[in-house]
């Protein structure tokens, strides 16, 4: 495709290193991992946590940066490259992509909501005062289950008016509706003129979070019982070294925290420069997102300890839950701090920043995919990139109408389950089924080579070969072994709504089998013949040479001199096509 000749590259590459740490480090980082610190003994988790990182982490981000920088595709097009039965994989990625901002967009909703509400002296969840609160409501702390929290009440009452099941809908909350249109509005400002928006915008959402946790830090520390908090969060309880759930449960949330499988640093790296220092973005970007996870938890656990000294009981005796971490526990423990509406600002503007960053990531997936496929279709239909990144937003956001429904939080909870549970997993599988084993750990090692002068050394070699692919499947089939209905608190989904979680699942997994079977019917040939070709990198260009990269149309990617060419273009030299990345 002629467009892909002018594909643009960052403006500096630092823009692209602050892109992926704000596409990596999510709210995830400040909710996910402290829970699962929590759940599993404090600093135990840590030791399996940062062995994952080594193992995994590190090497499969090291293996998507350098497919999408040699590629210059997004995930689409880049895994029908290395692995053309196994194309669905990309297109997979896209289409959970596009389901996660759908409803990732209505916790930065619910931030907003919340950064909002702060404002206000007191703060609404400061006491029990208020239209919304019940007789059973209490202004401390406590484990009893005949009786809420006044931050419970205000996140389930005023904001959500949480009906009592998925039966029930309700009516529609128009305050989450507006604020979910500002929120898309936000998106749609930091990405729609591409890397002359989003380039810029990163340097502030990707830095500016880490300002505020380091006050917040400050804070913490000073309070009464932080120690034992930060004690419970950094000294191990070595028995749950034995449980596997707490290895797989480090391993998965490595995966998770950087977005292995998402596409979404896959399609940002395909707008690097081609002799890009791949590994310097991936061990930069890995590493500050472990070390956000491991700074958050310190926060975290410091207000913890805060918390337990103000109810009288050991760390380990808080009820604490995921979202309700950071809806729940937390502005609970602003209520008792001095300057509340000060903290409580800083804090829910640092989840904004957060959120904007993994939702940039998201929306970018679906905008490079069919960019790459049908830009001068789209071009021809909306003469302006602009207005496609526009309809993208709209989709997503008329998705997204449900979630702010007084239902809303059994929408949410429902498709988070299937889809970052059940979905990711599986991509995640046969990606590096595509990549480490089809394509081959030696291409992979060549086409590094090839870009920055210097091919894999044995560590990623064997974690490419042996190590991840074992990993990977150990956690699917933990996965499905250990797989639970979804549920939101005590409630249990009844059968059609799991029913329809699974249809939400299948929306992305279906496209691997459909992919496969698209491949064996294109390719020329009898059955054996087609399988055979389908393994085989570059299958598809060969069959279509129209479809076939700028740089494949003379030679292979491989070739020497191809590779002269593709490092020297100069992209002054022609106009470049707007593009998000």
């Amino acid at each position: 495709m002629e467009d892909q000749l002018n594909r643009p590259t960052w403006s500096r590459q630092i823009e692209f290193t602050l892109a992926g740490i704000g596409c990596a480090v999510g709210l995830g980082n400040v909710w996910r991992f402290p829970y699962l610190c929590y759940r599993s003994g404090g600093g135990a988790f840590l030791v399996p946590y940062l062995l994952m990182l080594v193992v995994l982490g590190i090497p499969l981000l090291y293996m998507e940066l350098t497919v999408g920088q040699y590629t210059r595709r997004g995930p689409v097009h880049a895994l029908a490259i290395v692995c053309p039965l196994l194309k669905g994989v990309g297109m997979a990625s896209v289409a959970i992509s596009f389901i996660m901002c759908t409803y990732y967009n209505i916790v930065i909703t619910w931030a907003l909501y919340y950064l909002f509400s702060s404002f206000q002296a007191p703060l609404p969840w400061q006491n029990c005062n208020n239209t919304w609160n019940t007789a059973n409501c209490t202004n401390h702390a406590t484990n009893s289950s005949y009786s809420s929290t006044a931050s419970q009440e205000f996140f389930k009452y005023k904001m959500l008016g949480q009906t009592s099941g998925v039966e029930e809908t309700g009516a529609i909350r128009w305050e989450l509706f507006l604020i979910l249109i500002l929120a898309w509005i936000l998106i749609y400002l930091c990405i729609f003129k591409g890397v002359k928006s989003t380039g810029k915008v990163v340097y502030f959402t990707a830095l500016f979070p880490y300002v505020i946790l380091i006050a917040l830090l400050i804070n913490n520390v000073q309070l009464p019982g932080a120690m034992n908090g930060i004690n419970f969060f950094i000294v191990p309880e070595w028995d749950m070294l034995l449980s596997v759930e707490v290895w797989v449960n480090a391993a998965a949330q490595i995966f998770n925290s950087i977005g292995i499988g998402f596409g979404s640093l896959l399609a940002m790296s395909s707008y690097n420069n081609f002799n890009n220092n791949v590994l310097k973005d991936t061990l930069t970007i890995a590493i500050v997102n472990s070390l956000t996870s491991i700074l958050a938890g310190f926060v975290i656990f410091s207000a913890f300890g805060y918390m337990s000294h103000l109810q009288g009981i050991h760390v380990r005796d808080l009820a604490v839950d995921g979202p309700g971490l950071v809806y729940v526990v937390y502005p609970q423990a602003f209520a008792n701090m001095p300057v509340a509406q000060l903290w409580a600002v800083m804090f829910f503007f640092m989840l904004l920043c957060l959120g904007l960053d993994s939702e940039f990531a998201m929306v970018e997936v679906m905008v490079t995919s069919f960019m790459d496929e049908f830009y001068q279709h789209l071009m021809k239909f909306f003469k302006r990139k602009e207005l496609f990144v526009l309809l993208i937003c709209g989709a997503a956001f008329l998705i997204g109408i449900p979630c702010v429904l007084q239902v809303g939080i059994y929408v949410f909870q429902l498709m988070d389950h299937y889809t970052a549970i059940v979905s990711i997993m599986f991509l995640a599988f046969f990606e590096v089924i595509a990549i480490c084993w089809s394509y081959g750990v030696t291409r992979l090692s060549s086409n590094l080579e090839e870009m920055t002068g210097k091919g894999a050394n044995i560590f990623f070699r064997l974690c490419w070969l042996i190590v991840d692919p074992v990993l990977v499947t150990v956690i699917l089939i933990f996965s499905v072994i250990q797989f639970k209905p979804a549920r939101y608190e005590d409630y249990v989904f009844p059968p059609w709504a799991q029913g329809v979680g699974w249809v939400i699942a299948m929306a992305s997994i279906i496209w691997i089998p459909l992919g496969a079977l698209h491949t064996l019917w294109v390719l020329p040939g009898p059955f054996m013949q087609k399988l055979k070709q389908s393994f085989k990198p570059y299958a598809l260009n060969e069959t279509n040479e129209a479809k076939m990269p700028y740089y494949e149309r003379g030679g292979r990617l491989g070739d020497p001199a191809v590779a002269v060419i593709c490092s020297s273009i100069s992209l002054s030299e022609k106009p470049p096509v707007e593009t998000n990345f």
